[in-house]
């Protein structure tokens, strides 16, 4: 693993679960790994979860960490090729992440879509440049289109909670009071359409299709409540349209998950990377059922972060 920002990187995602684990069942077993090492996280985009499990997964490396909240605890930066900066930008990025390579061992960086332009998010081109003039390992804390670390750590809570050996996963669209980004759908299709005791049902109204190339082989259903029938886990997420890109084509309150819409399931687990808009996304009956996972699956944040960290810095040990 050379960095990672996106499945791919995984390599041997069984290698890389099994790892996971493991380091979960033993957080602080794995010290030297992290000793006299720094990692470094700079945020363009506000988080709770992502800020602080990678922290957390640090310091239970054994590691140290810094974080930059780019523009407000740093200069205001140029992202733009060939900038005159004349106005309110007084350094540019490409000096700006090569100083940060500097002063850490591994960068984690966390970007946000402009869902204004579809070929440049989709062409990841800031993420892109900042992989370019880092001379350490880059990890993805989110970016336009994808957030790893969030499908890792859905994938480690099904596969520690799962009550056969196939489970039927449903990704379920919920409605929204803003525009929301497609990389947390995205990333979680990208990961579980490989994962080969999954079968991975993806259900929203028409015209919330994402991309293509992350749905593969997954099955879309129109029909809500006939994707739900014998899920045996159901992760509800909100997204913009990809095709109308960055629009709010619907915000049907039909598609809020309910448990009329949970009776329908195989008593499924359910799933939602948080934040969550209660009762607009999903009922607070949903939220705070016994089946709901979400403290569970935000805590394996950090052993997903953590087992990341372990492959980048385990090199030259």
């Amino acid at each position: 693993m050379k960095n990672f920002t996106s499945f791919a990187d995984a390599g041997d995602y069984k290698a890389l679960l099994q790892q996971a684990l493991e380091i979960k069942a033993n957080p602080y077993g794995y010290q030297h790994i992290g000793r006299n090492k720094t990692v470094g996280l700079i945020f363009f985009n506000p988080s709770l979860r992502t800020r602080l499990s990678s922290v957390k997964a640090a310091y239970n490396l054994g590691a140290q960490a810094w974080v930059l909240n780019a523009g407000t605890d740093s200069w205001t930066l140029e992202t733009a090729d060939g900038a005159v900066m004349d106005g309110s930008t007084q350094e540019h990025i490409k000096e700006a992440i090569a100083v940060m390579s500097q002063y850490c061992d591994v960068l984690g960086v966390r970007t946000f879509p402009t869902l204004t332009d579809r070929e440049a998010d989709y062409g990841e081109v800031f993420f892109n440049k900042i992989l370019s003039y880092a001379t350490v390992p880059v990890i993805s804390l989110e970016s336009a289109t994808l957030h790893p670390l969030q499908s890792f750590a859905d994938l480690l809570t099904v596969a520690e909670t799962k009550r056969a050996e196939r489970m039927k996963v449903v990704l379920t669209w919920a409605p929204h009071v803003r525009a929301l980004p497609q990389c947390v759908p995205n990333s979680f299709c990208d990961w579980f359409t490989d994962i080969d005791w999954v079968d991975l049902v993806i259900t929203h109204p028409e015209g919330y299709e994402l991309d293509p190339k992350f749905t593969r082989g997954a099955r879309i259903e129109y029909d809500q409540q006939k994707a739900l029938e014998g899920a045996d886990y159901v992760q509800a997420k909100n997204w913009s349209s990809y095709y109308d890109y960055g629009q709010v084509l619907s915000t049907d309150p039909g598609w809020m998950l309910t448990p009329a819409h949970m009776a329908l399931t195989n008593d499924a687990r359910f799933l939602h990377c948080l934040p969550v808009r209660r009762n607009v996304e999903v009922s607070d009956a949903v939220l705070d059922s016994p089946n709901s996972l979400i403290i569970q699956e935000a805590g394996n944040r950090t052993f997903a972060m953590q087992t990341v960290l372990h492959e980048l810095l385990k090199k030259g040990i």
